[in-house]
């Protein structure tokens, strides 16, 4: 595996460890800088609020204990990490980096304090997307890259006929 295919993959490795920096940073600035559950409007729809989640996306697995969801976590992670390295096709390589960045700085924000971290709070009136960090959007913006590849290639697969 050399050549264009191999430096792509390489080039996708960097965002991961870019996107965990800039997560972990985030959280600290967050827990130094705001207080637990008092929100700071940035624009109408979107306040800066500290909270902290002990499951996964959006409380799942909250009751489930820390090392459960750190296993989860980790055994998930390592599945991402072989379908990146094994991809051919660069948008999905790079969904997956999202994927992997976003779900390791999570990872090691729970090791570290069992708990994530979350501070970003989306809302319309006083209806409240639940609270967020960095590595969620990466997560997100990931995932949508992921979809929108698998649409381009199933598009791309179907016969001109046929469309």
């Amino acid at each position: 595996m050399n050549g264009p295919v191999t430096s792509g993959r390489i080039a996708h490795l960097w965002i991961i460890p870019a996107l965990v920096a800039l997560d972990l940073a985030t959280k600290a600035w967050a827990r130094a800088e705001l207080r637990y559950g008092e929100p700071i409007e940035v624009l109408p729809f979107f306040n800066l609020t500290l909270g902290y989640n002990r499951g996964v996306a959006f409380g799942l697995l909250n009751d489930a204990g820390g090392l459960v969801v750190l296993l989860v976590t980790a055994a998930i992670s390592l599945m991402f990490a072989v379908w990146l390295w094994r991809e051919p096709r660069p948008l999905t390589r790079l969904g997956l980096a999202f994927v992997l960045g976003g779900a390791l700085g999570n990872f090691l924000d729970r090791l570290s304090r069992g708990e994530v971290t979350d501070f970003l709070d989306l809302h319309v009136s006083e209806q409240h997307w639940p609270a967020f960090n960095l590595a969620d959007a990466a997560i997100t913006c990931g995932a949508v890259l992921l979809v929108l590849d698998m649409l381009r290639a199933r598009k791309e697969s179907t016969p001109p006929n046929e469309r």
